[in-house]
């Protein structure tokens, strides 16, 4: 089984990196580029109040990105959905399906950095609750019927093309692999532990289940030139490092990114990969996905394009 061919964008921007205009034109052109050349999906993340500018409206880009494509899925992975009013996310999504003719899913997550509560005035000892309840007013409000929401029926128009928009969770803590089983589609984990005790618990409750993706890393570049390439990337990689890593330690969670601040350090987390052309076959042919994060933290769009091209050059026609 061959893995996904991806596009993943957050969009931070530190101050010293690619002007942030110019990120969010490369990214779109970045898409079409994908879609015109096969890839599978655009993963699209959000985080509010972050100094680099990290992207806080995903659905506002992925409306971008719906309308400069016509076959590639956008995944908003991950939507931070105690932050967000269920009603209103279950309009913005609906559009959002319209838009793209049904080429949408989202990730629901609890989150874990403090600060962004605090911003919005939510209540973060209970954001588990509030994940439940966010999926189950989305199930209801996309039927397009009146339904009972905290005491008053209330309904959402109109209702989505896609009657059956996916609805994945993500996270790193046993509960919410038990939440997914529950009532989501999906589990985003990187913790095969995690998703096993999402599929135990799908299977209990006598519900369908999806397998876990192939795996990769969760930043993949090619080039011809590896160790040229990890230097043009290295700055932009330990502030991203930096950055999860003080979330994730503050919060007491484990995820993909570890906490880095050399490159050495970077390159043994395992997250990011330089691989030849060569590699990459292998690596894909095996299973892999490629999941490319061509702007990251504000890398020179020119490398991320050197990193594209190549796989659509001398990848994909061997995979």
């Amino acid at each position: 089984m061959l893995g996904q061919k991806i596009l993943r964008f957050d969009m931070r921007a530190p101050d010293w990196a690619t002007p942030r205009a110019d990120l969010y034109q490369a990214a779109l052109d970045m898409c079409a580029f994908a879609d015109e050349h096969g890839f599978d999906m655009v993963y699209l993340a959000e985080h509010h109040g972050v100094e680099d500018g990290y992207c806080p409206s995903s659905i506002t880009l992925a409306a971008a990105v719906a309308a400069r494509t016509k076959t590639i899925e956008t995944r908003l992975s991950a939507i931070v959905a105690p932050l967000h009013d269920p009603l209103r996310l279950a309009e913005e999504l609906v559009v959002l399906d319209i838009i793209s003719r049904g080429r949408v899913s989202l990730v629901a997550v609890g989150g874990y950095v403090a600060s962004e509560f605090e911003m919005f005035d939510k209540d973060f000892p209970t954001r588990g609750r509030a994940v439940e309840e966010c999926i189950n007013t989305l199930r209801a409000a996309w039927t397009g019927e009146p339904f009972e929401f905290r005491g008053r029926t209330v309904r959402v128009t109109p209702k989505p093309v896609n009657p059956d928009l996916a609805i994945y969770m993500g996270g790193a803590m046993p509960v919410s692999a038990r939440r997914a089983g529950r009532i989501a589609d999906g589990y985003i984990t990187h913790d095969p532990a995690l998703h096993q005790i999402y599929v135990e618990e799908a299977q209990k409750l006598g519900r369908k289940w999806t397998p876990a993706g192939g795996g990769g890393p969760a930043a993949l570049f090619i080039s011809e030139n590896p160790d040229q390439t990890w230097a043009d990337i290295a700055r932009h990689a330990i502030h991203e490092s930096e950055s999860y890593g003080k979330w994730q330690n503050a919060g007491g969670v484990e995820g993909a990114y570890k906490h880095a601040t050399t490159l050495e350090q970077v390159k043994a987390t395992g997250t990011y990969a330089v691989v030849t052309p060569d590699e990459c076959v292998e690596m894909m042919n095996n299973g892999m996905s490629a999941m490319f994060h061509p702007l990251l933290s504000g890398l020179n769009p020119e490398i991320g394009w050197q990193s594209l091209k190549l796989f659509v050059e001398k990848v994909a026609p061997r995979v």
